[in-house]
């Protein structure tokens, strides 16, 4: 579908070296206690920290605590936005669940074109063309800023709820309708949840939902802005 990428990450830089796949599991790095530079979102674009009060962040791709093992390239700092009308559709979800105790934790919003390309080339790089079918979009919507990876978290204990797998398994386990008892439960909440408000379910991935705006143009703007863009922004 939407994801799979390895990376070799050097301080700003992330590059893909051929027929190269960067270790897994990486130490993190320490925090740096200088100020995140982080770019502002385009005009027709929403930070979701401003658009959705309370909303919780969970940016995996900016760190190397993801299946790929590395940050992905555009990702230089841990933002989350989506177009305009996605991000307002998913403040209401935002809204209807606190009325349950429960948020949105997000993993992933917009995303840079080319952190899509890297993710395509981890996948051959890796021996894993296989997820190009079904789970690694060559072209994504999430780069159109209109599709979303996010999770549920009780407001209460702060603490996620169980949906199963991780975040990014792509695995028949992460099939939104493959698991049973609390778990499935939990899964059909956020999926009535975000139809509720527009949004619809990728049925392999228990976290993935789309907006239905069409004719948003494919973009390649970093949230950190230590990254110079890559290309120009493709339409």
């Amino acid at each position: 579908m939407n994801h799979m990428r390895k990376l070799v990450f050097t301080g700003m830089w992330v590059c893909l070296l051929p027929g190269l796949v960067a270790a897994s599991t990486a130490a993190s790095p320490p925090l740096s206690q200088e100020p995140i530079c982080q770019n502002k979102p385009p005009s027709d674009f929403k930070d979701l920290k401003d658009a959705i009060p309370g909303v919780s962040l969970d940016i995996r791709y900016h760190t190397p605590h993801n299946f790929t093992g590395s940050p992905l390239p555009g990702y230089g700092a841990p933002g989350a936005w989506l177009r305009t009308e996605a991000a307002q559709a998913l403040a209401l979800v935002q809204q209807d669940l606190a009325k349950k105790n429960l948020g949105l934790v997000i993993f992933d919003a917009y995303r840079p074109a080319r952190a899509t390309r890297a993710m395509v080339s981890w996948a051959i790089a890796s021996g894993n063309s296989r997820l190009l079918n079904g789970y690694i979009a060559r072209r994504s919507r999430h780069n159109r800023g209109v599709a979303v990876d996010l999770g549920l978290v009780d407001l209460t204990t702060h603490t996620p709820l169980d949906m199963g797998s991780p975040f990014d398994d792509l695995s028949e386990k992460s099939h939104t309708a493959n698991a049973r008892g609390e778990t499935l439960v939990n899964r059909l909440l956020l999926k009535k949840a975000m139809e509720l408000r527009g949004f619809k379910n990728y049925h392999r991935e228990w976290w993935h939902y789309e907006h239905p705006l069409e004719h948003a143009a494919e973009r390649d703007v970093p949230y950190g802005c230590g990254e110079p863009p890559e290309s120009p922004e493709t339409h």
